[in-house]
């Protein structure tokens, strides 16, 4: 022991001397001609300093730009990050700042990997393998952290849990800073996912190859972007070059810029900066990177001036850097608007096509209270008288409409013009009757559930307005995922598409966002056990407001009955629509079994 002490104490009046000469001339502690044992441990005693949890990223570039309204406004699907396309065999780092609201603990406002085939998002042909959002909650099957049917809930896991029941989670704070992000296709047996911060991490550990899901079987490129929900990102750095190009953090001077939400007219007596209050601008800068600006940062002048009626020339100045420094050269843009006199009174002029609305009450709306439908003001004229006694047709998307109760009977609609003018027109609601249908085969989907998305279809039903379809069926699952179900389309007789719903409340298509879906399957993965077997009813009603009504109610096999319903799913020709079933690992069998 007195031997260990004296070693201990010679290691320490070396190192101490050491230490006294690198402040000598000539001294070579840290010089390249120090001893070599020296340097080596100088160079141990640095690594150890190291975050042993810290990723080394190689081939980070510079990408500097910033998406995502600063003042977290910015919806969800509002706004996107590059494209950033990710080789088969490669993998994708990227590292960036998410900004959350400090005032604001909604455990999904953060920012969501939406990885995709190769197509521009919303091109012929795009397809997402599903989202990941960086919010990870204690039963995932149930909150909606991530999604998309090539993403399996399964294999997700995370060290920071967040509490969804109440929608408010303070921990959401902890998931802002410096992320570090990696899609890993390195493998040919697995697909890897990882988010972290110095706070939390979020992994998709998939333990088999990702589909291809490009039209072209030798592109077996993917696409990944991000999206912010009530934050915005400042991306920092990536390991690909983005579709676009990168973006140095050099100041960059603005391009051009694209005005969004000019008036088409404007009541006179508005002074300008009212008028143009809600209007924002798409600037684009050097190097291709864009931004939005809000009013507040845009110079406004009208040619000529907002004094006389007429139409006028909006030509709205930007003189700011990307970094919000005075430009070189201020960029122009113009739009046309015109000064109108106030609206007085509004008339309809051409009643509405579409004046008689149904609806159909099933188990799975039965207890709802409240329950409306939309006005529909297709084939609706409305025409306005102005204070100088003029008078001409107001475009109904810049009218608004009350709703209209779903309850048999006459019901008034009030129509609502600028400055609070208003007109009523009458309505009649009727409760729909529902009539079976039957389909030709007898299963629809290989009965051993390997039918996959979309591979087996059921007849096309149409459904008159005014009445409501019903089809019953045994619902048979590979319960592999909630969405390995029945699935109801709503379509044209030409196949185009008004929407698409799952039995696990989601869906798509032009008129789903429009709709209340309303589901009661409680846990998912008690509901989920019951569905293989489960005697299910579905009914579709054309409600004659252009808008169509999905219920559909669900006995499982462990005793307990859910219901989904989508209630007015929109863009829908009351003339033309029908609806079919479609399986996903799932097959249905009608009639006696």
């Amino acid at each position: 022991m007195r031997l260990f002490k004296k070693l201990i104490y010679a290691c320490c009046a070396l190192t101490f001397g050491l230490l006294v000469l690198t402040s000598c001339e000539g001294g070579e502690l840290y010089e390249v001609n120090a001893p070599d044992w020296l340097s080596d441990k100088i160079q141990e005693i640095e690594d150890s300093k190291k975050d042993p949890e810290e990723e080394v990223l190689e081939g980070m570039q510079e990408d500097v730009y910033t998406f995502g309204n600063t003042d977290y406004t910015s919806g969800f699907w509002s706004s996107f990050s590059k494209y950033y396309v990710i080789p088969d065999g490669e993998k994708w780092n990227a590292v960036f700042n998410l900004h959350i609201n400090p005032g604001d603990n909604t455990y999904y406002k953060n920012f969501a990997l939406i990885i995709t085939n190769d197509v521009d998002r919303g091109g012929a042909g795009y397809t997402e393998y599903g989202a990941i959002r960086f919010d990870v909650t204690g039963k995932p099957e149930e909150f909606n952290s991530q999604w998309g049917d090539h993403i399996d809930f399964k294999y997700i896991s995370g060290t920071l849990l967040l509490d969804p029941v109440s929608n408010a989670d303070a921990n959401i704070q902890r998931l802002g800073g410096k992320i570090t992000l990696t899609v890993d296709r390195t493998s040919a047996s697995a697909f890897f996912v990882k988010m972290s911060n110095s706070e939390a991490t979020k992994t998709y550990e998939q333990p088999y190859k990702e589909a291809n899901l490009n039209a072209d079987e030798s592109n077996t490129n993917i696409r990944c972007f991000l999206v912010p929900e009530g934050s915005y990102i400042d991306f920092m750095q990536t390991n690909i070059v983005p579709i676009g190009g990168l973006t140095s953090a050099e100041d960059k001077n603005p391009l051009s810029m694209e005005l969004l939400n000019v008036p088409d007219m404007v009541n006179i007596g508005t002074s300008l900066e009212d008028a143009m209050a809600n209007v924002s601008a798409i600037i684009t800068f050097e190097e291709g990177v864009t931004k939005t600006v809000e009013a507040s940062e845009l110079q406004f002048s009208a040619i000529p001036d907002m004094e006389q009626l007429g139409e006028k020339t909006l030509v709205v100045i930007y003189n700011k850097t990307f970094k919000g420094e005075n430009c070189d050269l201020p960029i122009l843009a113009n739009a046309t608007f015109e000064v109108v006199e106030k609206i007085v009174s509004i008339e309809v002029t051409t009643q509405p096509s579409n004046t008689r609305y149904y609806y159909y009450t099933s188990a799975a709306t039965e207890t709802l209270t409240d329950r409306t439908m939309a006005f529909d003001p297709t084939g609706m004229v409305v025409t306005a008288t102005y204070a100088n006694g003029t008078s001409r047709v107001v475009d109904n998307a810049k009218l608004r409409f009350s709703a209209v109760a779903a309850k048999s009977g006459t019901h008034t609609v009030t129509i609502t013009a600028d400055g609070g003018i208003t007109q009523t027109v009458k309505v009649t609601v009727s409760e729909s009757t529902s009539s079976a249908v039957t389909n030709s085969a007898n299963v629809v989907g290989a009965e051993d559930n390997s039918t996959g998305f979309w591979g087996a279809h059921s007849d096309d039903f149409n459904v008159p307005v005014g009445e409501t379809k019903s089809i019953t069926f045994t619902n048979y699952s590979s319960l592999a995922a909630n969405w390995n179900n029945f699935v109801v389309i709503l379509r044209k007789a030409d196949l185009a598409e008004y929407g698409v719903v799952r039995a696990d409340n989601h869906g798509w298509g032009n008129g789903y966002a429009a709709c209340l879906p309303v589901g009661t399957q409680g846990d998912w993965a008690t509901w989920l056990a019951g569905m293989n077997g489960a005697k299910v009813t579905v009914y579709v009603t054309n409600c004659g407001n252009s808008t169509a009504d999905i219920q559909a109610v669900m006995e499982g096999t462990t005793g307990t009955t859910s219901t989904q319903c989508y209630l007015g799913i929109n863009t829908v020709d009351p003339s033309d629509l029908n609806f079919a079933l479609t399986v996903d690992g799932s097959h249905l069998v009608f009639g006696a079994k």
